[in-house]
């Protein structure tokens, strides 16, 4: 373990804390959600000892100073809804990728650009494990118009094609890198 306490975030809406065993019914339901996976490099979950186990990992990502996630609740009632991090981070090189999803039910209401906003600001203020970050990295499949909608919102740029990069479900994928730099970011 890293010592270092978990960064709990609270936004006008949602609480944005650490992930928990607890947890497993929602991020069983969230993973096993065919829209939410469809593009991800990860399968339909089918059995909840998955949730389990990427709850696990998550926590040991965090405790390794690899990365971060956060639950997406709901301010109101304390239900997980979603979750958002930092897959990964390069202190050295002043950067991170992020990463987010959120149960369909709660589509198209502003939460993950809330919560997105909410870990962009901690990000850029120097206040996680790895230090002050300079840039923020995004990659969507095309197609996941909802995603490139989001990212434009927060001020990412896109950048570029990066032809069949990457490789799940049994077949490649193109995917499109966004970027945000610290200058760019309006926290409001």
């Amino acid at each position: 373990m890293n010592g270092l306490s978990f960064p709990a975030l609270e936004t006008e809406r949602l609480l944005l804390t650490e992930l928990q065993i607890d947890d497993k019914e929602q991020i069983f339901l969230l993973f096993s959600t065919p829209a939410v996976v469809e593009y991800y490099d990860l399968a339909v979950f089918s059995e909840p000892e998955q949730a389990a186990n990427l709850i696990s990992l998550l926590k040991s990502r965090y405790a390794e100073l690899a990365g971060i996630r956060w639950a997406i609740r709901l301010k109101t009632t304390g239900k997980l809804i979603g979750t958002c991090g930092f897959n990964s981070w390069n202190s050295k090189m002043q950067n991170a990728v992020i990463g987010y999803d959120l149960l369909p039910d709660f589509w198209g209401k502003g939460y993950s650009s809330e919560a997105v906003r909410a870990i962009i600001g901690l990000a850029f203020s120097g206040d996680l494990p790895c230090g002050k970050l300079h840039r923020i990295q995004a990659d969507t499949v095309p197609g996941n118009q909802a995603s490139e909608a989001l990212l434009n919102k927060l001020g990412f740029k896109e950048e570029g094609l990066r032809r069949e990069c990457g490789y799940w479900k049994h077949k490649f994928h193109d995917l499109k890198c966004f970027g945000l730099l610290k200058s760019e970011f309006i926290s409001a």
